[in-house]
């Protein structure tokens, strides 16, 4: 690439942040602009990374600390409700054979990680901001901030998440649809015995477990049919988290000790979304959740957000010709890829709405993590 170029990323997640980073590293200039007045206002209490992800983290330069802070594994355990182990087994290496396969994390300190990697690379970050595309022909896009300020890019990058403005104001159409699941996330002590992801199916919610995300932390989830959020009111979440939990065995009954304030409990529903056709409309582009969003039942959103990030720079630094079929090519090399894992992760999900027992979940599981070991 030999023209000077500058463009914006709406959007500081974590496609926002690795498609900033990925840019500035090959000189070209990046305005980032995020919402959020608080750019790590993280919601979430951690997150499961497998090797795809742990793969593009690497390629931004933030393995390391990545390793440092959080806490790799490599097996996942199925227990009965009563905290029995039935089953454990071996996770695939889906980043390659000198990768864990899994790392927890915490949230925060993975945002804060990419955060630091955003402003070493030299990026303008304006928080508390928003942006609005005013028009845009063959050569950029002018745009309007929530400052007052107007400018003009090569291109923008909408990586504004599920409920993404920029989408639906480029004429894209598609909005996040639920599954009929939810999902409620803690952090809390990890106990010493946990040193992976344990999950239990049955009893009082579809799916109970854990992740260890630090040598000290892990964060716990519940599963269930989701519910009129408006039922549920915000200083209940505790109360509600915990008597879900509070049937589970193992170790359950000491996590469950620590889920006291409704402060720190998430509750979240399942979406599905997946953006058909292209992901872009002249030099407006989407990468994440903006284009595509998967029930973590697969525990590969982040990975694939990370992964669009990834593709996309390294297309958008390849050439000159930043036009329709550059874009095109994006979306083809990414749909091939995201179509098959958001499908899979929604079945596992349905499967479990509608009671049935002989469904082949390792199977489909392992076929679709396989094809995640191939790059992207």
């Amino acid at each position: 690439m030999s023209k000077a170029r500058k463009v914006l990323v709406i959007g500081g997640g974590a496609a926002g942040n690795a498609v900033t980073i990925l840019l500035r590293r090959a000189g070209i200039t990046v305005d980032l602009v995020e919402a959020k007045d608080d750019w790590n206002a993280t919601a979430g209490s951690g997150i499961t990374l497998q090797g795809n992800a742990l793969r593009v983290l690497r390629e931004l330069g933030v393995w390391e600390q990545v390793e440092a802070s959080g806490f790799g594994f490599g097996s996942v355990g199925i227990t009965a409700p009563d905290g029995t182990v039935l089953h454990a087994h071996d996770d695939l290496r889906t980043g390659g054979d000198d990768l864990p396969a899994t790392v927890g994390m915490q949230r925060p300190r993975l945002q804060q990680i990419l955060i630091d990697a955003v402003r070493a690379g030299g990026a303008t970050v304006r928080v508390g901001t928003t942006a609005e595309i005013l028009d845009q022909d063959a050569d950029g896009v002018s745009v309007r901030l929530s400052d007052g300020t107007e400018h003009r890019y090569d291109l923008v990058v909408a990586a504004d998440g599920l409920g993404s403005r920029t989408r639906a104001a480029i004429g894209i159409t598609d909005k996040p649809e639920p599954t009929g699941m939810a999902i409620w996330r803690i952090a809390a002590p990890r106990p010493a015995g946990v040193t992976r992801t344990d999950l239990a199916y049955g009893g009082p919610a579809y799916i109970a477990g854990y992740c260890p995300t630090s040598e000290t932390t892990l964060y716990a989830y519940v599963v269930e049919a989701n519910r009129d959020r408006a039922s549920i009111p915000p200083e209940s979440y505790a109360d509600e988290m915990r008597r879900l939990a509070s049937s589970y065995g193992g170790h359950w009954p000491e996590i469950t000790e620590h889920i006291t304030d409704p402060a720190k409990v998430n509750y979240t529903w399942f979406d599905r979304l997946l953006v058909e056709g292209s992901w872009h409309r002249g030099r407006v582009v989407l990468v994440g959740d903006a284009a595509h969003c998967c029930p973590p039942t697969l525990a590969q959103g982040a990975a694939l957000s990370l992964e669009d990030a990834w593709v996309l720079a390294q297309m958008l630094t390849g050439t000159d010709d930043w036009d329709d079929a550059l874009f095109q090519a994006y979306y083809e090399r990414r749909i091939t890829r995201v179509r098959p894992v958001v499908e899979a992760s929604v079945q596992i999900g349905q499967w479990q709405l509608d009671g049935v027992r002989d469904a082949d979940v390792p199977g489909l599981m392992g076929r679709t993590m396989t094809m995640l070991r191939e790059l992207p």
